[in-house]
């Protein structure tokens, strides 16, 4: 179970989070909410790149506050971020190994198979390096395999949706529907796309840095589109351009 106790964070003299406090065991938590509501800030805060000016992160009963970020991985949380990080040198089968999926002959077809997920074919990736040479697209895509397939107890996922092409994020959807359905841990994400928000157990709502809500996925969209509709129309299409025309 993740519990955030009163988190806040500040910087320059801006409060961009206001005592937060929740506690979240779903299957699938969306965060949603306007740009410039904290979404990403409370995510970093939960993976330690980040540290709360006041509150407390805890994770199954553990106070992680203080943690760094390795001692937070090897306890079982992991996060990709919404401009994935590349590295000169490090290939694709390299960070399959790392995510516990060893790459050799006899696992190929299983390498195969995460990497399909995603819209990759493993003989023309696996010996890629995660470099300049491949696209954003592409660089997201094996991203998303990865963490997926590294099936942590929180698994952290920051827009996947930005900078990918269509045919990806109907691609996308799969993955994270399969994940939904085999996850034994939590999955959190933060999202605007109406797709992904549906299949969430629990959605929290962020605005200015609070949470306005946090219940029932089905509810909070219900509450988003009739209650709230010029919001709702912001949210869920404010990042239509990330779908089209992607940088593959």
């Amino acid at each position: 179970m993740l519990e955030l106790k009163n988190i806040s964070f500040t910087a320059d003299g801006k409060e961009i989070l206001k005592d937060i406090s929740l506690k979240t065991d779903d299957r699938f938590v969306a965060v949603t909410g306007p740009n410039g509501s904290g979404k990403s800030t409370l995510m970093k805060i939960i993976m330690g790149i980040t540290s709360p000016t006041s509150g407390r992160v805890i994770l199954d009963g553990e106070d992680i506050t203080d943690l760094p970020i390795n001692e937070r991985a090897n306890k079982g949380i992991s996060f990709a971020f919404q401009q994935p990080v590349r590295f000169k040198g490090l290939r694709v089968r390299d960070l399959l190994d790392l995510s516990g999926e060893k790459t050799d002959k006899k696992s190929f077809e299983k390498s195969c198979a995460i990497l399909s997920e995603v819209g990759l074919c493993a003989k023309d990736y696996i010996d890629r390096e995660l470099d300049s040479t491949l696209s954003g697209g592409e660089m997201k895509r094996i991203e998303i395999a990865m963490t997926a397939a590294r099936g942590t107890k929180l698994t952290l996922f920051d827009e996947p949706e930005a900078g990918i092409d269509l045919w990806s994020f109907n691609s996308l959807i799969n993955v994270f529907e399969k994940l939904y359905n085999k996850t034994s841990g939590t999955v959190m994400i933060i999202s605007h796309q109406e797709r992904i928000l549906n299949i969430a157990d629990k959605i929290i709502y962020l605005k200015d840095g609070s949470v306005v809500e946090y219940d029932d996925g089905k509810k909070v969209m219900s509450h988003l589109s009739n209650s709230l509709p010029d919001v709702a129309c912001k949210i869920l299409t404010e990042k239509n351009n990330c779908v089209m025309g992607g940088n593959l």
